[in-house]
């Protein structure tokens, strides 16, 4: 039987996060593959979404739009 399960290693133990059917003493292989962090997650999502936008907005007139509306008067273009 081959399965996929979470598990978390602490103090250089590896501990299941759900209960095993397993016999006690029974020889298994474990493959391990770490679980990327929020992090990566995120950065990957922005690198995919990188150039999204090209072709789609004009990056001066959308600059100047926000600056009309948020620049103070004496900034404004």
């Amino acid at each position: 039987m081959e399965r996929t399960i979470k598990a978390k290693f602490s103090n250089g133990v590896i501990k299941p996060l759900e209960k095993l059917d397993i016999e006690d003493g029974r020889k298994i292989t474990i493959t391990i593959k770490e679980t990327p962090s929020e992090i990566t997650k995120t950065i990957g999502s922005l690198r995919s979404s990188f150039g999204g936008w090209k072709g789609l907005i004009d990056a001066e007139e959308l600059n100047r739009n926000i600056c009309q509306l948020s620049c103070p008067l004496g900034q404004r273009s």
